[in-house]
């Protein structure tokens, strides 16, 4: 008898936004996986490249907005860089309340955010930021692969001061594409992400990558290639 393959982690059509913030954070009795409307928010082996991702976003020092909090991974690593200021975003009732009381224990000062990033980023001045880490979940079967787009062209770019620099991820988007359309890590982000980050404004010379050994464990559900892509954007 044949294995079912595993079933999407959206369907068509399928839109998450109006039950995502008042949806339970679903926080395993270990702290290692968070779901949110049955899906896989995050997991706890993603931490090297969490990590990866925070030690870019506070390369600069100074200023740095995180939108999405999820389990403190990266946040906690931001933490230990030397930051002046670190805003999040984040928008789901539970995981609010969890950033919040991690704030109270945090050396740098914390400005939590409540609300979407489409609702919240639009409030935020212009050239404000030394650093940027965008790592939130897709919330719609639309917007899946594209979310990123949406906010980096939108605000991304805007947001950072001339020098700052912008990593982010969309592990859910990157695991697909990994699995059904490319078998090089580098050449999917060369040919999916950069156009965009060039819409954006951001120029070619200033889009860096490095790619890192991760293998997830067998039961993920969102990525199953053993190569993570840490993406390094600054902003001319």
């Amino acid at each position: 008898m044949s294995v079912p393959a595993a079933s999407p982690l959206f369907v068509p059509g399928e839109d998450c936004a109006p039950a995502w913030r008042a949806a339970p954070a679903a926080y395993d009795a270990t702290d290692t996986h968070l779901e949110i409307l049955g899906k896989p928010v995050m997991e706890r082996w993603e931490t090297p490249y969490m990590h990866s991702l925070a030690a870019a976003a506070s390369s600069r020092g100074g200023r740095v907005l995180e939108v999405g909090f999820g389990m403190a991974i990266a946040a906690s690593k931001v933490q230990e860089a030397p930051i002046t200021e670190h805003w999040i975003i984040e928008c789901n009732d539970g995981v609010f309340q969890r950033l919040q009381a991690w704030a109270q224990q945090q050396p740098h000062k914390v400005v939590p955010l409540k609300g979407l990033w489409e609702d919240v980023a639009p409030t935020l001045p212009d050239c404000h930021f030394d650093g940027i880490l965008y790592d939130t979940y897709p919330l719609s079967e639309e917007t899946w692969h594209t979310h990123q787009f949406n906010f980096i062209k939108n605000h991304a770019f805007r947001l950072l001061k001339p020098g700052g620099v912008l990593t982010y991820c969309n592990l859910t988007s990157w695991g697909e594409l990994m699995k059904s359309k490319y078998s090089d890590i580098t050449t999917m982000f060369e040919e999916t992400q950069v156009p965009a980050l060039q819409e954006a404004g951001f120029r070619q010379e200033n889009i860096r990558t490095e790619v890192m050994g991760l293998v997830p464990p067998a039961d993920c559900r969102y990525y199953a290639f053993p190569q993570m892509i840490t993406p390094l954007i600054t902003k001319q």
